[in-house]
């Protein structure tokens, strides 16, 4: 009975290594980096949030001219001119800050106009690590640009170049 058991455990754990995963690893900034589309993406992006942001810089400027303003003319004002400037100066603030969150809030433009332009290289890196993923029998691929618990990848394990290369863009 004891041979029996002892033969039973000694094929599990034979058949258990026998079907050892393959693991991989990948850098998505360095596959990003050397994409073209992705740099000039990436560009276009930047111009864009610069525009925007001295947009609202500008309004925010003008929310503090206004206010300066008020300070200085607050003695010669009645309390229904105070109020109404108040009220002025609440609403370009509010105005301000809208654009502000029109712009760079969570479903903002910029949000939208980076789906638009990163997406479709994204997808299409994807697909390119999917389809090594198979033709190499990986289990499972890690993105080690993105994980701050990996401390240490053996380069053997990097597939990033061939990523690279299953999209046209051979280093």
């Amino acid at each position: 009975m004891k041979k029996l058991i002892i033969s039973l455990c000694l094929f599990a754990s034979i058949s258990f290594t026998a079907s050892a995963q393959k693991f991989a690893m990948v850098d998505m900034e360095y596959i990003m980096k050397n994409i073209p589309s992705f740099e000039t993406a990436n560009e276009q992006l930047n111009q864009i949030s610069k525009k925007w942001q001295s947009e609202v810089e500008v309004q925010m400027q003008e929310v503090q001219k206004m206010y300066k303003n008020y300070q200085t003319e607050l003695v010669f004002l009645s309390d229904d001119m105070k109020v109404k400037r108040e009220e002025e100066i609440v609403a370009k603030e509010k105005a301000a800050q809208e654009l502000k969150r029109t712009y760079f809030g969570t479903e903002g433009e910029l949000f939208k106009k980076r789906q638009s332009l990163m997406k479709p290289i994204q997808d299409e890196v994807y697909t390119a690590i999917q389809e090594l993923s198979k033709e190499k029998d990986y289990s499972l691929v890690l993105d080690k640009s993105s994980s701050m618990n990996i401390i240490f990848t053996s380069p053997k394990l990097d597939i990033s170049d061939l990523v690279l290369q299953k999209l046209g863009y051979s280093k």
